[in-house]
């Protein structure tokens, strides 16, 4: 860990996550309504907490808030990414402003100047509206997220001191660090969180059934472990769309806030949601102090893992250095990494199937007649 100080702390403050059901954006129009109802949200988000005994001090919207599935190749993405700094993420740094709140307006498309890559990003605005840090998301869906995972670059240049794989803000509210989605089922992405000095891990999520509600309940299993192990509060926000926005999926996982020992403090139900709870990182700082039971940063024994050096997803030069790809270029990537890994795992030749890549165009038509009504 950082022998970094932590930033004196303001005292308890309310969490709040907006579950809102996002447009897939097919056009800049699309683009700009989702962004409407995000600062509108935001607005509501501060209003119906501000009276609840605790200043809202931060204010958190779920993975691709402005953008939903945009296109699933380079090419159909490009034309509505973002820029970062650009007029969208102003325009959210204005909200964090106006209010004096930390806000994570969910993660945006970015298009990179440097790599012209696309990353699914999240962002952290301070209360003066400053960037406090950009999180490409490492851990991308395989096989249908078409954005780069920045550990594909690693070999090709990328910039990690100008863009940390997994940045820490010390502010007011605490630590934070975030993690986007999948990222939370690799205990990896929060543990390194956790060491450089996380204390509240902030998930923006479309995790969609059956892992998100219902008897699989992968998202809010993971969101109470997550928080449990790495000894800190888990803000996680989840989109809240329907299978009518996104079809073949309903996006509906609960959002939720958890406190460090993975009890339950606000829990989302379907659809459009705001939910908050009260945080207080003193009370998280003491307990980290002061107990000898579940005290698991403390009680490590990482000499005995070796797993971490042997990665078994290397990097996917192919994709690393592509002009363009498409969600059947990953699924080609995944599947071949995948048999070479359980075949090397079993001892015995293992194939995957092959998806079915016409859907994605149909699902695209689809909403582009629903736009044109």
């Amino acid at each position: 860990m950082s022998a970094t100080e932590p930033v004196a702390l303001g005292g308890a403050y309310r969490a709040v996550v907006c579950q809102m059901e996002t447009e897939n954006a097919v056009d800049r129009a699309a683009l700009e309504r989702n962004l409407d109802h995000l600062c509108e949200m935001v607005d509501w988000a501060v209003e119906g907490a501000m009276a609840m005994g605790a200043p809202v001090g931060l204010v958190v919207a779920p993975e691709l808030s402005i953008h939903g599935a945009a296109g699933y190749s380079w090419s159909e993405q490009r034309r509505l990414a973002c820029d970062i700094p650009g007029p969208e993420t102003e325009r959210l740094a204005e909200k964090a402003r106006e209010y004096g709140i930390h806000l994570v307006p969910g993660s945006l498309l970015e298009r990179d100047p440097d790599s012209d890559a696309i990353f699914n990003t999240l962002v952290l605005f301070g209360p003066d509206g400053e960037l406090l840090w950009r999180y490409r998301k490492l851990n991308v869906w395989h096989p249908l997220e078409p954005t780069q995972s920045p550990v594909d670059l690693l070999d090709h240049g990328y910039d990690v001191e100008r863009y940390p794989l997994l940045p820490v803000a010390r502010t007011t509210i605490g630590n934070v660090g975030g993690l986007v989605c999948y990222d939370a089922l690799f205990p990896e992405v929060t543990r390194q969180l956790a060491y450089d000095g996380a204390e509240v891990l902030v998930r923006a999520s479309a995790f969609m059934d059956p892992w998100g509600s219902g008897p699989g309940g992968a998202s809010l299993a993971t969101d109470r472990v997550r928080a449990l192990e790495s000894m800190a509060y888990m803000v996680s926000c989840h989109q809240g769309a329907s299978l009518r926005s996104s079809p073949p999926y309903s996006w509906t996982a609960p959002s939720a806030v958890i406190d460090f020992e993975g009890r339950v403090l606000a829990e989302a139900q379907v659809g459009e949601r705001i939910v908050h709870a009260r945080l207080d990182v003193a009370s998280l700082r003491e307990h980290r102090r002061s107990t000898l039971a579940f005290n698991v940063l403390a009680q490590g024994r990482h000499e005995a893992y070796d797993y971490l050096d042997r990665s078994p997803s290397p990097p996917r030069p192919e994709l690393a250095t592509a002009n363009d790809l498409h969600v059947r270029d990953y699924e080609r990537a995944a599947t071949a990494g995948h048999e070479a890994f359980w075949s090397a795992y079993y001892g015995e030749p293992c194939r995957f199937p092959t998806l079915s890549a016409p859907f994605w165009r149909a699902q695209r038509e689809r909403a582009e007649r629903e736009r044109a009504r």
